[in-house]
């Protein structure tokens, strides 16, 4: 939107280009910049966001929200890590996870 000059974005479209994690007590977290989800399961959950691939551990994870329109995911469970994949490391092969598991 142009307003005389200046450029406004709508507050979903910014929020979902900025990330942010919030972690409650390492029960719960909402992360908002997800891109995509890569795979999850009760132990792990992989994930593509706007600063680089989050890899989340932990006991008993469950996805209780996941909007990818606002960029947005809740996950509860018992959390042990949190794991950036530097976006630079990758080196064009799809980075260490994938080189690992590929």
């Amino acid at each position: 939107m142009d307003m005389g000059g200046l450029l406004f974005m709508p507050y979903e479209e910014l929020s979902a280009m900025q990330h942010r994690l919030e972690l409650d007590g390492r029960e719960r977290l909402v992360v908002s910049g997800v891109e995509e989800v890569e795979r999850f399961d009760e132990e792990e959950i992989v994930m593509a966001t706007t600063a680089g691939t989050l890899v989340v551990g932990g006991e008993q994870l469950h996805i209780g929200k996941l909007n990818l329109d606002g960029g947005e995911l809740h996950v509860d469970g018992s959390i042990h890590t949190l794991l950036y994949e530097d976006k630079a490391s990758g080196g064009g092969q799809g980075g260490f996870l994938r080189r690992l598991f590929g």
